[in-house]
């Protein structure tokens, strides 16, 4: 009983913290780090845990370019 208690109390507040932040990039790096650390050892939840913070930071990158190579009197999105 005492394990359905601690996983409703790490799932409710996992189930709001995509309203709160962007996940952009972060489901693709999941699912990647989620394989990889399964395979490198059964470490899937760490690795997914990585690969979403990979991910948001290799999307966060890529948004700054295209905002920096983009000319200033361009307003259309891609």
């Amino acid at each position: 009983m005492r394990n359905h208690y601690l996983s409703l109390l790490v799932a409710i507040p996992m189930a709001f913290l995509p309203s709160l932040s962007s996940a952009k990039g972060c489901l693709k790096g999941a699912a990647v780090g989620g394989v990889v650390g399964h395979v490198a050892g059964h470490h899937a939840v760490a690795g997914a845990a990585v690969g979403c913070v990979v991910g948001h930071h290799s999307a966060k990158v890529k948004a700054r370019e295209q905002t920096q190579s983009a000319p200033p009197g361009d307003t259309t999105q891609k």
